[in-house]
């Protein structure tokens, strides 16, 4: 199901079985583009093969209580946004509020439009669930990301550890309400 249409070689769409393998690489690229420069290997290892796999991203996208985005350039996945409704942090004003819990695009779609395109996209996949906020953690080191969700109306309203590998870090976390009816 196409969510949008950026031009005719892209779209946003939510992503099927078939996708695990593509989506599975380009999670764990974009996590390592992001956040390789600034934290231990031994770290982003861990993490990765915690958190990236065929299998783990097959399972993901079976999961009923989770929404993957992906952006789809002439063929090829270039970003991603992951999105799911569990019970959110004591911080978060609203109780039925959704996360989108990852939110990616490889470096070299920055700057294009995509991202804004895949945020609307996200914010209206959880409003069409009937949720009234969005929240999501973001890394206290990650300006580009936090002046991002600044310009999508999210604010700071808590902190929560991160657990990268072993290391514990601190995100910030944000919230935004969505538009209703």
């Amino acid at each position: 199901m196409i969510l949008s249409r950026e031009s005719a070689a892209s779209a946003i769409r939510i992503a099927g079985p078939a996708d695990a393998g593509a989506l599975a690489r380009l999670a764990e690229a974009c996590f390592r583009a992001t956040f390789d420069a600034s934290n231990a290997a031994a770290h982003m290892q861990a993490h990765c093969r915690a958190s990236y796999g065929e299998t783990i991203q097959a399972a993901e996208i079976a999961d009923p209580g989770r929404i993957n985005l992906v952006c789809e350039e002439a063929g090829r996945l270039v970003g991603y946004a992951q999105l799911r409704w569990p019970r959110p942090p004591d911080c978060v004003p609203a109780r039925d509020a959704g996360e989108i819990q990852r939110f990616y695009l490889l470096p070299d779609w920055h700057g294009r439009g995509l991202a804004q395109a895949l945020m609307r996209a996200s914010l209206q996949s959880l409003a069409r669930r009937g949720l009234r906020g969005v929240w999501l953690g973001v890394w206290e080191h990650n300006p580009r990301a936090l002046a991002f969700y600044r310009k999508f109306g999210f604010e700071a309203v808590g902190e929560q550890v991160f657990l990268l590998g072993n290391d514990p870090q601190r995100d910030l976390v944000m919230y935004r309400t969505l538009a209703t009816g």
